[in-house]
């Protein structure tokens, strides 16, 4: 694949893949639990929603998702970025084990990226500005997963040239990370906690971010910044008692 000189040529193939992956995640999600109603006993909140909050969830989304294809397509499609960043030529550049490793660090990149932009944006300016449209999900629903301020798109995908910038990865890291990334984001704004009970008090489990901490965060408003782990909060002294 060539790079031309018209990187917004390729605005709309992004716009297919990061709307695509969000709409079929979060559709499928909805559909389960939210139509067909599956595992109603793991519903954290025992209301639902109303027909104006995912209304509101997928217009902000829409914004997001707008965003992030157009910065993802300057980065990754623009010739004059290009020969700056350490994107890899082929996914065996530095061998398979490279390429299979890198993905562990991205996500504790990303996690550590997340959890310190998540606990500035509830300074009290950025959070009556910014945040405060991703919190008025108060019982989000898996249309969450990306509504937010379009300030605050722009800080989410802020990972995007970190990777492409400090961690040599190829394409598709970033696409395989990205769908990865959307997919524990719907989990964790799905309303429903999938993972058994008493997990939390397991050896891995009290580590790991569960959609019931993060839900806790979004009916609380304080607390559980994390995306993915538990380290932060706990080193960080930000994990709920709940």
């Amino acid at each position: 694949m060539e790079l031309g000189p018209d990187w917004w040529e390729w605005i709309p193939k992004a716009l297919w893949r990061i709307g695509g992956r969000y709409t079929f995640i979060a559709g499928v999600a909805f559909m389960v639990f939210y139509v067909w109603k599956a595992l109603q006993s793991r519903k954290i909140q025992p209301r639902f929603p109303k027909l104006s909050d995912y209304q509101r969830e997928i217009g902000h989304s829409a914004m997001t998702i707008l965003i992030f294809g157009v910065v993802a397509s300057f980065l990754l499609q623009s010739p004059t970025i290009r020969p700056y960043t350490l994107l890899l030529p082929t996914p065996d550049f530095y061998g398979w084990c490279y390429y299979v490793l890198v993905f562990p660090v991205m996500l504790v990149v990303h996690d550590a990226y997340f959890y310190w932009a998540h606990r500035w944006m509830h300074l009290p300016f950025w959070y009556r500005k910014v945040h405060t449209v991703h919190h008025r999900s108060t019982n989000p629903s898996p249309w969450a997963a990306y509504a937010f301020h379009p300030w605050e798109a722009l800080v989410e995908i802020g990972i995007l040239p970190v990777f492409v910038f400090g961690l040599p990865v190829h394409r598709t890291h970033i696409l395989l990370f990205f769908l990865f990334m959307i997919a524990y984001n719907v989990y964790g704004h799905l309303g429903f906690e999938l993972y058994p009970q008493g997990f939390e008090k397991t050896r891995i489990g009290r580590w790991v971010n569960t959609s019931r901490h993060h839900n806790l965060h979004h009916s609380h408003f304080t607390g559980n910044y994390g995306l993915y782990f538990l380290f932060w909060d706990r080193w960080m002294g930000t994990l709920r008692k709940e």
